[in-house]
């Protein structure tokens, strides 16, 4: 039996290895393993090294509507009809490129903040991830009312 003297006590021993300047996690050649808080009644934003599949099926269904958008926009205004968002109106009077890439460059940097934070709480129970969600189905309802437009159009 080992006497308690002969115990080192480690338990304020930092036991984390030092991580080099030049991190292969920090460059991004090896990807870390979190996906989810590693507490459940923690407070505080939780961020994460890999992302769920679905929040990012979410992500390119969205910049996928987004340039349907665009696309269906266009197809609108050839047949007549006007824009209504002012900055939108103002890019596509100069340059039809010009709006098409603001248009996917404000989508996408919009997805990129909401996806870095999608763990954080804005209410009680309600997390940015639900507001991804919300956005999709959104895109989904303009889709739907722009397709409409040019039924109508076309008849």
């Amino acid at each position: 039996m080992t006497s308690s003297a002969a115990v080192m006590d480690n338990r304020h021993q930092d036991r984390r290895s030092e991580t080099p300047f030049f991190s292969l996690y920090q460059i991004g050649i090896k990807t870390g393993r979190r996906m989810s808080e590693r507490r459940l009644n923690i407070k505080a934003p939780v961020y994460v090294d890999r992302y769920a599949g679905h929040l990012m099926l979410c992500v390119i269904c969205i910049m996928i509507l987004s340039s349907l958008d665009a696309f269906f926009t266009l197809n609108i205004l050839v047949k007549g009809g006007e824009e209504i968002n002012p900055f939108m109106a103002i890019l596509i009077e100069d340059s039809v490129s010009k709006f098409i890439g603001v248009k996917l460059a404000l989508t996408s940097l919009g997805l990129v903040l909401l996806t870095m934070h999608h763990n954080v709480l804005l209410t009680e129970k309600i997390r940015v991830r639900h507001v991804k969600y919300s956005i999709l189905s959104g895109y989904t309802v303009l889709i739907g009312y722009e397709l409409f437009l040019l039924h109508l159009a076309a008849a």
